[in-house]
């Protein structure tokens, strides 16, 4: 009986759905399309590569939206230097645009704001690799100078700001320690520890402000005191009744207050001197800008680029990131994900300081930040350090009457390629190639088949 009321009660209920569901539409037609495989002119330059070279391309016109070429375009494979355009781009959106900067500023406890003579002043900063010693408006000299033009005239200590920056979280392999505040001067030079970085940085200021005209009485660097948020004590009445807490927080228990501040300039100059000669150590020192709100940790920064992978639809899948340089073989980036970065920065361009205008128009007139970045191929440049125009790509596809823009990677039986090139139909054209292969690859005949495949990819599309 049970049995057939529930059968009763499902006709029922289909019935009345029958009944109030509205007229069927018109059949919707899905048309599934499958990318196209590899150009001819493709295919021949791969059969110049050895049989146990893993090879992975994608080709994409940035106007039309075609993809062009594709082979395995979603197979993550070790990137090498390539791993530093995602470094670059995550920067670059982190930081508002090729008009944004870093800061540095000097603080004092703020019951001595306004005061010739103060207990310490701090240095605080956003890590970046780009403050100097006395070099320009971003320095140590400009802080300290601005401090004495505003009525500073004695410190008794030092002090470097490295709280929330975990330094022994860390593990890069290049000797030098990721650490809250960096300087310029030491790219060549690293300190060996994050606390040789404190010492140098609070010895650099120091000087500075004798220079400047601020007497320092202590010689030893202290560390930034950690700030508490102020909770007033409880209150009550004459009769016991308790009362609003005090609205005012007491100055010995407000945070520091800036006395001095200077801005770096565009991140465009440090993207450049990155990405051309691809120096390992400024990609890991730009990661380290992304660790600031992030744990100040390795583990947080990489978090925050895959943060930026995903809003810009990038797949993740097989997609694992280990540092700022692509040094680790533990590294994966796919096809897919590399020209999903040279599309949103083309799309989306951070446009040169003083210039403007449609991404195309950018890309052409030199204007777009992230591309202008990139080693610019053929410029012919014998620079042993590759910091010129054409950085890691002046030598390579000379004479070829292209303009391609692209980041190399190399790693033992490693190489890849990703970057823009203008094919003939004067699109831009987005393309990565990674190949993979046993440690004792030569390199070279992969660079030559990766040229060989851009020239075929602009001739024919």
């Amino acid at each position: 009986m049970r049995r057939a009321f529930l059968i009763a009660a499902m006709l029922g209920l289909t019935g009345a759905a029958q009944v109030a569901a509205p007229a069927a539409e018109a059949p919707v037609t899905l048309h599934l399309s499958r990318e196209p495989g590899l150009s001819a002119g493709v295919r021949a330059a791969l059969r110049g590569l050895p049989g146990d070279v893993e090879t992975v391309v994608l080709v994409q016109d940035l106007r039309t939206r075609a993809v062009l070429e594709a082979r395995q375009p979603d197979r993550a494979l070790i990137p090498a230097s390539t791993t530093k355009l995602v470094t670059a781009a995550g920067v670059l959106d982190e930081r508002g645009g090729a008009g944004g900067w870093w800061s540095a500023e000097l603080t004092v406890p703020a019951a001595q704001v306004g005061r010739a003579s103060v207990k310490a002043v701090t240095l605080r900063g956003s890590g970046d690799p780009t403050l100097s010693v006395a070099d320009g408006a971003y320095s140590l000299r400009a802080l300290a100078r601005q401090a004495y033009a505003r009525g500073l005239r004695e410190v008794g200590e030092v002090r470097v700001d490295d709280l929330g920056f975990d330094s022994a979280a860390w593990e890069v392999p290049l000797g030098a320690p990721m650490t809250a505040l960096r300087l310029a001067e030491w790219h060549d030079d690293p300190p060996v520890s994050a606390q040789a970085a404190r010492e140098r940085l609070g010895a650099a200021l120091t000087a500075q402000l004798r220079a400047a005209g601020v007497r320092v009485t202590r010689e030893r660097v202290g560390r930034a005191a950690p700030w508490q948020a102020w909770v007033p004590p409880a209150r009550t009445d004459d009769q016991g009744r308790v009362l609003p807490p005090d609205p005012v927080t007491p100055a010995a228990a407000r945070p520091e207050q800036g006395i001095a501040s200077v801005r770096s300039a565009s991140p465009f100059r440090v993207l450049a001197a990155t990405l051309r000669p691809s120096d390992n150590l400024r990609a890991e020192e730009l990661l380290g800008t992304l660790a600031y709100g992030a744990g100040g940790t390795l583990r947080g920064a990489l978090a925050r680029e895959r943060a930026y992978l995903r809003r810009i639809g990038a797949d993740l899948s097989g997609v694992e990131l280990r540092d700022g340089s692509g040094l680790s073989r533990e590294n994966r980036l796919s096809p897919r994900v590399l020209v999903a970065v040279l599309r949103e920065q083309f799309d989306l361009p951070a446009p040169l300081p003083g210039q403007a205008g449609l991404p195309e128009a950018l890309y052409r007139a030199r204007g777009n930040a992230f591309a202008e970045a990139l080693p610019q191929a053929g410029t012919g440049e014998n620079v042993p350090e590759h910091d010129g125009r054409g950085g890691t790509m002046a030598l390579r596809l000379r004479g070829a009457g292209l303009d391609v823009r692209a980041k190399t990677g190399t790693l033992p039986g490693v190489s890849a390629l990703a970057g823009y090139v203008t094919g003939r139909s004067g699109h831009v054209l987005a393309f990565a190639v990674i190949m993979n292969g046993p440690d004792e690859t030569p390199i070279l005949t992969l660079r030559a088949v990766q040229d060989d495949v851009v020239r075929a990819v602009a001739a024919a599309h």
